[in-house]
Formats: structure tokens, sequence, C-alpha cells
């Protein structure tokens, strides 16, 4: 079965299902989730363990389902296995389509708002057409993988769709989302802890883009300047009036909670380079773009860069020492290290 969503999350925390798309051999239905008081019937059909779900990049749509309808099991992803078949990474599904089928789909309604009612027939097909073609990419790319001997390559991706906790954010560990915020002095790492836990509860409680509520940004410029007045966050640039107005009582409390030294440690700079650590990475990657040729695939969807700076640093915890990727690849970088 074919099976496609349609969604919209720009104003909200939790993404609003508008509409979707299934497909078997014979015909494609839209079913539209705002006009059904009950969605059980749908719940089970997606939860059944004996109707393979073929999907295209499906990790937003199984998120965006689960709450409607529990853990979507089994799929298969025809952009997971085009990846491992030597198509690029992130192959789009219209790419799919018109290389292996040789049609070309309309983009005519790429940026249509799909919770608006009634929907056009033009909008409906366009919306059909994400899942009249997956059936038959799904054949062409199993035996494409199946003459590879990449069918269990295919099956250790596929079974990490089925873990859920990549569903949700626990509010004490959305720190780990930042970036530009490594090297911190204990204070302000519990600073940068305290502060996107709160900016999660509020996003969660208000069911509002957690950037709504606290800019990356801004939240940055909070930890590295640990303000204690309300003057002083408003001198922080990327922080809007607004926030300052309604937030900033809430905002001071984390930076009390923190308990930092007054004044604080000065800001953390930019590590120097570590030429060494850079020479070794280099070498990672030379090896693993070497493989990648021999395999035929794009170099990251063997090994991303991350992962490659990560094992370098000592990690021995990664996709590359996993599975298939351990036998055609992390062996031979464990003996370069």
């Amino acid at each position: 079965m074919g099976l496609d969503t349609e969604f919209l999350r720009e104003r909200t925390y939790h993404a609003r299902l508008c509409l979707v798309q299934l497909s078997g051999a014979e015909q494609a239905v839209c079913v539209d989730p705002l006009a059904l008081a009950e969605l059980a019937p749908l719940a089970a059909l997606l939860s059944d363990a004996g109707t393979l779900k073929v999907m295209h990049a499906s990790r937003q749509d199984l998120e965006v389902l689960f709450p409607v309808a529990g853990l979507t099991r089994p799929v298969f992803d025809t952009q997971i296995a085009a990846a491992l078949a030597g198509f690029p990474a992130q192959v789009g599904y219209a790419e799919l389509v018109r290389r292996l089928l040789q049609r070309e789909l309309p983009k005519s309604h790429t940026r249509t708002d799909w919770s608006r009612r009634p929907l056009s027939p033009e909008q409906i097909e366009y919306a059909l057409d994400d899942v009249r073609y997956l059936l038959p990419i799904a054949d062409e790319l199993e035996r494409q993988l199946t003459r590879l001997g990449r069918r269990e390559w295919l099956a250790e991706e596929l079974a990490e769709l089925e873990d859920t906790r990549s569903f949700g954010v626990d509010p004490d560990d959305a720190w780990q989302r930042l970036r530009g915020l490594r090297g911190l002095d204990p204070g302000r790492e519990r600073l940068t802890r305290g502060l996107a836990a709160w900016r999660e509860r509020c996003a969660l409680a208000h069911d509002r883009p957690r950037g709504w509520i606290l800019e990356d940004g801004a939240l940055r410029e909070i930890v590295l300047r640990v303000p204690r007045t309300v003057a002083q966050l408003a001198a922080i640039p990327d922080l809007p009036a607004g926030v300052v107005k309604h937030r900033g009582a809430e905002l001071l409390a984390c930076v009390v909670a923190a308990d930092i030294p007054d004044p604080p440690p000065p800001a953390p700079a930019r590590p120097p380079a570590d030429p060494q650590r850079q020479a070794l990475v280099r070498k990672l990657g030379t090896l693993s773009q070497a493989a990648a040729a021999d395999l035929g695939l794009a170099p990251e969807v063997l090994a991303t860069r991350r992962e490659l700076e990560l094992l370098a640093d000592g990690r021995r915890d990664g996709a590359l020492l996993r599975g298939w990727r351990r036998a055609v690849l992390g062996e031979r970088l464990l003996a370069a290290l």
C-alpha cells in the first residue's frame, strides 16, 4: 500500500494532519482526517503488521501519524532504498518517478495550504500523484537491491524507522539540539539546559513553534551574556521586545536557577583547530569516499562528516560501527586510527 500525508506545522508545535493519501495496485484515494470524527479504522490499517506501507522520505510523515495511529509499520521507504541503490542521498520522489518510470510530475501545488476546504480537483490530483507511483518504484528498487545483494542493508535501515524516540523531544534533552554552545563552563551549561527545557515546555503548552517562544540566536546570547536584569535582557539584539515584556521574568528565573557566579566567567572562545584531528578526519574521509565510490554510493549515504568526526574523537557507538556499515567501512576506519 502506498502512503503519504499532507500536514501543516508552520504556526504550531504539533503538526496538523490535513490529508492522507493511500494507493493500491488499481487505485489511489484521499482520506480527509479533518472531516472524520473517528480515525480508528485508519489507525488500524496503518498499524497492521500484515500490510506493508510504501512511503517516500517517511520520517516526518511517521512522526505526524504517530499521535493519530501509533507506530505506522512495516514501512518500505523509497528514498532510503534508492540511496542504497546508488541514487543521491536525498533523492526526491518526482526525480525517482522521472528516472525509473519516465513520467514527469507537475509542481503546481507545492505550496498548497492543505488545511483549507474544499480542495480543488487539481489539488486532489496533485496529492494522489504522491502515492500513485510508489508501488512500482518500490518494486524496481527491490529488484535493484536484490541484484546488488543489499536487501539486508535496507532491512537494517528500515528497522530504525520504528524507533519512536525520534518522534518527540524530552524537554530535559532539548539542549542537545542546540548548536554553537559547546565548551561551556558548568554554570553556562546549566543555563543552556534550563533555557532549552523551559522553551520546549512553553512550546508544548501553547502549541507554538519553539522559535516563536525564543529563537536559537537569542537563547545563545542569553547563555553567553548571562543577563541579570530586564534592562540587560532588553539589550540583547536578537531578543524581541515582546519576549522581554511577556517572558522576561521567566528568562531571568532560568538565569537565577543556573547559579552562575556574578560576574560570570569569560564567555568561551572558539577553541583553536587541532591540526592532528583535522588530518585524521581527512584521512578517514578519504577512506570513506573511496569505499563509497567502490560501492556506487553517494559518500554521505555511507558516512557523514559528523560521524567521521565522532569516530576521530574516540566515539565507538556510532552508525559506522554497526551492521552493514561496519562490515564495508567501519573496520577499515578503525584500522586507520
